[in-house]
């Protein structure tokens, strides 16, 4: 791997972690899931490699009141931790939801060379 390509997949390494979290409280946003099922999505995505970042995030979420979870039977093997928005949850992805936007234009812009210069003087 050349030193070019190094430098690109830590940059998408770092563009991953920091967006995980609001990936796994977007795919919240439409139902509830399973840690597997939030891994599998996040996975065929390209946001993940493996899900050794998936579960201690989910349990971070957990304790700052993002998601809420229950337990249910599963008809194929044990029991399954399902996970919710929160109202905290939800109102956290709204306000990422605004950031991204933001942010994505203006990074956007930068990089085709269509940011406008504000006057620095």
């Amino acid at each position: 791997m050349t030193g070019q390509e190094l430098r690109g997949e830590r940059a998408l390494t770092q563009l991953r972690r920091g967006v995980l979290e609001h990936a796994v409280l977007a795919l919240l946003a439409d139902r509830e899931r399973y840690g597997y099922d939030l891994v599998t999505e996040l996975s065929d995505a390209g946001l993940v490699a493996s899900e050794g970042s998936v579960y201690p995030l989910l349990s971070r979420l957990r304790k700052e009141d993002l998601v809420q979870t229950t337990w249910r039977e599963s008809e194929s093997g044990p029991a399954r931790r399902y996970y919710r928005l929160s109202p905290a949850g939800e109102a956290a992805l709204a306000e990422f939801r605004v950031a991204w936007t933001q942010f994505s234009t203006s990074v956007d812009a930068v990089l085709t060379g269509h940011a406008e210069r504000k006057d620095r003087s």
